[in-house]
């Protein structure tokens, strides 16, 4: 008995003319790969995929992966190419979030690694429709080496958008854009938003593979297109981060003992934060910013710290922006304080999106009987914020993200067009140690400050901290580990960057571009079918 091959059949009816055809045109023969190989090509395009990310940020590879990723389910069944995309996802978030297994174990970091491998395999899936429906109902040139790469990156960064954002708020993190931050296609994010830039990267690679395989045009047409393509990518102009004026911040990472599993006394994280405070306290600056739960015990409840905090505003002149923990009406916050000497905390914001199984448990009784020892871990539930994320700092507009919060492109938009001139991501890695997390977390702050036009503080409580400019460039960091400080002249922001105006727009356009062209192909497809059925039948 012989294993059935993959091929698929060829139509038996006429090819319609196509919307970019002239006329009916054969289509070229498709020829997947062997499962085994396929399977085989999946599994190491994980690990090329992810050696893009930080810390080896070997950008060039996300290209390649990417590249390997869809050549494998080209000429795919359905259920068959479900399987290589599931491979493939799952060998990348194993690399890529490895991190999550530090403290916790491997159950936690192979169920997100499975979860989102499922919603990869559904991508995988819909792409390898495209890939059969779509030359087959625009069988042109055009259509291929046009159309097709536009519906295959459009149905990539659908699959991107939807995973962001669901469930429990979605996990945002290993987006394609994300790969980018020290690369020539970084100044495309403010254009185009970090959807809009993976979009760009999947088709650029999309367009190399179709001019690979093109064979009714020369080699040397098809390399013009496919060095054009890249090269009209390229060529578009960084955007103009335009400034006027700056602020003078200080910056502060005091390396203290702010890990879940650190051995510690209430106080000892803010301690190592006034002790880090303290060699800079004459210097002359506009506002103080520490990191995430830096306040380790809350100044709003606790007369001790608030003093503390007073003393240290009172002797800088300036105040001071601080993350705690807040309980208010019987409910637990996340919580980033304005914090003015006599004044205490004069504005606040509570973090948006909480962690889901990190910073609290959704639907705990449904999940506690899979692990209940992990789930108890988190024993206090941390409560979405509805207040907004722009702080007035003596006159200038600071944007507050808090640890993940970077990641979320709302927030970012929602920053923009609260008005703020710089952006103060505060952070806590502690619970990550030396893994790539920090430096990965780092790579997403580089890219919002580029996103936005605006000057970044990535402040953390045990590193990597820095201070980067609306181009991305560092102006200031502090080693990992280290307890230190940074001050410096931060320019302030005035440009709104088309990715500030478009938002999601762009990534609406572009995913539904593509799920709008799969359905009309398929529609299409359907209906040669059943004429075909019914020739067959008056036969």
């Amino acid at each position: 008995m012989t294993a059935r091959p993959e091929t698929l059949p060829p139509a038996t009816a006429p090819l319609p003319r196509g919307l970019f055809s002239r006329g009916p045109l054969a289509p070229l023969p498709l020829a997947p790969l062997p499962l085994w190989l396929a399977l085989l090509v999946a599994a190491a395009a994980g690990p090329v995929l992810a050696a893009g990310f930080p810390s080896l940020s070997w950008w060039p590879l996300a290209f390649v992966g990417v590249g390997m990723i869809l050549v494998t389910l080209r000429g795919r069944r359905a259920g068959t190419a479900a399987l290589v995309g599931f491979v493939a996802s799952l060998s990348f978030y194993l690399v890529l979030v490895h991190w999550t297994s530090l403290y916790l174990g491997p159950l936690p970091w192979i169920a997100l690694a499975t979860l989102e491998s499922l919603f990869f395999a559904v991508g995988a899936m819909v792409i390898t429709l495209a890939y059969r429906w779509i030359p087959r109902v625009w069988p042109s040139v055009l259509g291929r080496v046009g159309l097709l790469p536009v519906v295959v990156a459009g149905l990539w960064t659908a699959r991107e958008a939807f995973v962001s954002v669901w469930p429990y708020g979605g996990f945002a993190w290993g987006r394609l854009a994300q790969s980018q931050s020290d690369s020539p296609f970084a100044p495309l994010v403010a254009w185009l938003g970090f959807s809009g830039l993976g979009f760009v990267m999947v088709l650029v690679v999309a367009v190399i593979l179709e001019c690979m395989r093109e064979t009714r045009i020369a080699v040397s047409t098809r390399a013009i297109v496919a060095i054009g393509t890249v090269a009209l990518v390229l060529a578009i102009p960084t955007w103009p981060a335009t400034t006027s004026g700056s602020t003078r911040i200080a910056a502060v990472q005091g390396n203290g003992p702010a890990g879940y599993f650190d051995v510690r006394q209430p106080g000892d994280v803010l301690n190592s934060q006034v002790s880090a405070t303290l060699p800079i306290v004459n210097q002359k600056v506009d506002m103080v910013v520490w990191p995430e739960g830096a306040a380790d015990v809350d100044p709003t409840s606790n007369p001790e710290a608030a003093k503390v905090l007073d003393y240290l505003s009172q002797a800088m002149h300036a105040p001071i922006i601080t993350g705690t923990i807040t309980q208010r009406g019987g409910k637990v916050y996340n919580t980033s304080l304005l914090w003015e000497a006599g004044k205490g905390a004069v504005n606040y914001y509570d973090k948006i999106h909480p962690v889901p199984f990190g910073e609290y448990v959704p639907d705990r009784a449904f999940w506690r009987p899979f692990a209940p020892a992990l789930i108890d871990l988190i024993g206090r539930d941390y409560t979405p914020g509805t207040r907004g994320n722009v702080f007035d700092v003596n006159g200038v507009k600071a944007g507050i993200s808090i640890c993940f919060d970077i990641a979320d492109d709302q927030e970012v938009t929602d920053m923009a067009r609260g008005g703020a001139q710089v952006i103060l991501a505060q952070t806590n890695n502690a619970d990550f140690g030396t893994t790539d997390e920090n430096v990965q977390q780092l790579a997403i702050a580089r890219l919002r400050a580029i996103e936005t036009g605006r000057s970044l503080v990535n402040i953390s409580t045990v590193g990597t901290s820095q201070i980067i400019d609306p181009n991305g460039r560092t102006i200031a960091s502090i080693p990992a580990y280290k307890p230190g400080a940074m001050v410096a002249s931060v320019p302030l922001g005035t440009t709104t960057t088309p990715a500030d105006v478009f938002s999601r727009g762009i990534e609406y356009l572009v995913s539904g571009l593509g799920l709008a062209a799969l359905m009309i192909a398929g529609a299409t497809v359907a209906r040669q079918r059943k004429a075909t059925r019914g020739r067959a039948a008056r036969n």
